[in-house]
């Protein structure tokens, strides 16, 4: 039986803000940003939009009627959560109109979590084949103005909807797996930004993938001469492009090359949107899809997923023929391209706006184009509204 992704959605916020203009704030010259860590703009998340409203209009791109009641199935991937013990998977539930015979829960293990919602995926629809199961990689990454790591923030939500004969991605049944209990990004109760120790996490991020990468060679007997392309979870795009020339350093220059090429596409949404944290390595897969111009059904593509903390996976699946229907699609990038453009000041007032949300208040979003909205907090509990429908 296949099992993978039958579809793709994504969204983001409305507003950015420019790194090179980000970067001659902080001081720094623009090269830093735009070269040292490969990113380009910055998802700016106001206070209307959190990850239940993000996750819910990146899911509302891909599911019709027919999907919802097929749905037995939601996981919700997310570092960003809002309640410490109520799941956000239930607050989308609804607002999506699913049915209530499904089970639906909150996965967290930093950046991994949405991988995990995929592994538990899998092993319900070969138990339930003709069911559907819609997992959530969703947040907002935070990590402080003017703090070492403000320029990889970012946020949005990325939505897969996992079927038997899926027309995107068929996931192959090996994988390969570390974990280890890694102090190099963490976030502890109580506090709305994360901590990381930048080069140690860069560097721990760099051996979980040549780990995870070789042991999945050895188990396949594949080489990297097997697979068309390699995407990458990516905290910043430099990242991912440290760990594909691991995988690439005794290769011959024209296949180094075709990598390179392939990954250049796969990081052209993370550049111009920033940190994902859980979705990222998704919105990578995505990215790919949509902007190279070499892919055809059959191809192998790998994927590496990692969560700090840390839980590393390297894992793939064959291209299906109706990925071509999604790599036409230009919603995406034309949504990217909408966006509105924030000074670096009008960037941190609505940052620090965000960390204030406190209860009985009201949120102002008649600025807010996203048909999913959080609209306040009475009572300590968080008041959602699908514009659209009022």
């Amino acid at each position: 039986m296949k099992i993978g992704i039958d579809k793709i959605g994504f969204a983001t916020s409305h507003l950015y803000v420019d790194m090179a203009e980000l970067a001659k704030a902080r001081n720094e010259e623009p090269g830093k940003y735009l070269v040292g860590l490969g990113q380009s703009k910055m998802a700016v998340i106001p206070p209307s939009q959190d990850p239940v409203t993000l996750a819910c209009s990146a899911a509302a791109q891909i599911l019709t009627p027919e999907d919802k009641g097929e749905i037995g199935l939601v996981i919700f991937g997310t570092e960003s959560g809002i309640d410490n013990s109520k799941a956000a998977s239930m607050y989308v539930a609804e607002l999506l109109g699913l049915p209530e015979n499904i089970r639906s829960f909150e996965i967290k293990q930093a950046c991994y979590g949405a991988t995990a919602g995929i592994a538990m995926a899998r092993g319900y629809l070969a138990l339930n084949p003709k069911k559907k199961v819609l997992v959530f990689g969703a947040d907002i990454a935070r990590y402080g103005i003017k703090t070492s790591g403000e320029s990889t923030q970012g946020g949005g939500a990325v939505a897969l909807l996992l079927s038997g004969d899926p027309s995107i991605l068929e996931f192959e049944p090996q994988t390969s797996y570390l974990a280890q209990n890694v102090m190099d990004f963490w976030r502890p109760l109580g506090h709305s930004e994360a901590l990381v120790q930048g080069k140690y996490s860069s560097q721990i991020y760099l051996d979980f993938f040549e780990k995870v990468y070789h042991d999945y060679l050895s188990k396949t007997h594949l080489s990297l001469a097997d697979f068309s392309a390699l995407v990458f979870h990516l905290p910043y795009t430099k990242m991912g492009l440290k760990a594909l020339r691991k995988a690439t350093e005794n290769a011959a220059p024209e296949l180094s090359a075709k990598f390179e090429a392939q990954f250049e596409a796969s990081r052209e949404y993370s550049r111009n949107v920033g940190n994902l944290y859980t979705g990222s390595l998704y919105l990578s897969l995505l990215s790919l899809l949509q902007n190279s111009e070499d892919l055809v059904a059959g191809q192998r593509i790998g994927l590496f997923s990692y969560g700090s903390g840390a839980q590393g996976e390297f894992f793939s699946g064959i291209l299906q023929p109706g990925f071509k229907a999604l790599a036409a699609d230009k919603t995406i990038s034309e949504m990217l391209l909408q966006r509105k453009q924030v000074s670096v000041r009008e960037y941190e007032e609505i940052y620090r706006s965000s960390l204030e949300i406190a209860d009985n208040v009201l949120i102002d979003h008649d600025d807010d184009p996203a048909s999913f909205v959080l609209t306040g907090v009475k009572d300590a509990q968080r008041k959602y509204a699908y514009k659209l429908a009022q």
